[in-house]
């Protein structure tokens, strides 16, 4: 679907050992599987026909080689900002693991120890958004899954924590934009496989 105003397509890196297996994937910077390579590809395929002003990726191996794999890796430029959450001590760990030692734990909710928050994810989304709004363009974004939650909570005016309303599956295509004009900014499409 065509729209006079920007639309920013969000790219979940492809299938990791620790995706796959559910563990927090921070900033242990993991390969794609073999699964995930393929994934990453197929991105390609359904992206086809659409041009970007630019693309962005978390310089996550991850995700920048999803863009890679994608086609992109041309245009892609890495931005510090687009980087997973920072799970401090539950890096690695499963959320039925956390969940062991700290009963009802959430992520959006209560942050990870010696990691971050979500007001500093979503500050980090904050700027990112902005770099969007400013660019007035069609754009492409790679990064991870809570990221690109907190990113689109934070487009449509909820608060970072609002991202746990979101799911997104590895290598899913979102698609944030507007209604109206640019001062409706909605999500067009979500967690597309």
């Amino acid at each position: 679907m065509s729209s006079v105003y920007p639309q920013i397509h969000l790219v979940r890196h492809g299938e990791t050992a620790w995706s796959l297996s559910g563990q927090h994937t921070g900033r242990t910077d993991m390969p794609l599987t073999p699964v995930g390579e393929a994934a990453a590809r197929g991105v390609a395929d359904r992206l086809k026909g659409l041009s970007f002003s630019a693309v962005w990726s978390s310089p996550s191996q991850r995700a920048y080689n999803t863009s890679v794999l994608a086609g992109f890796g041309a245009q892609s430029v890495k931005k510090d900002d687009l980087q997973e959450w920072d799970y401090g001590a539950y890096e690695g760990l499963t959320t039925k693991q956390i969940l062991a030692e700290r009963p009802g734990w959430n992520v959006f909710r209560d942050g990870c120890p010696k990691g971050e928050m979500a007001a500093y994810v979503g500050a980090r989304a904050d700027r990112i958004i902005d770099g969007l709004r400013k660019a007035n363009a069609d754009m492409l974004v790679f990064s991870s899954a809570h990221f690109l939650r907190v990113l689109a909570a934070r487009w449509i005016g909820l608060p970072p924590e609002g991202g746990a309303l979101f799911v997104l599956d590895t290598a899913s295509i979102s698609v944030l934009g507007y209604e109206h004009d640019l001062s409706e900014p909605v999500i067009r499409k979500w967690n597309q496989k």
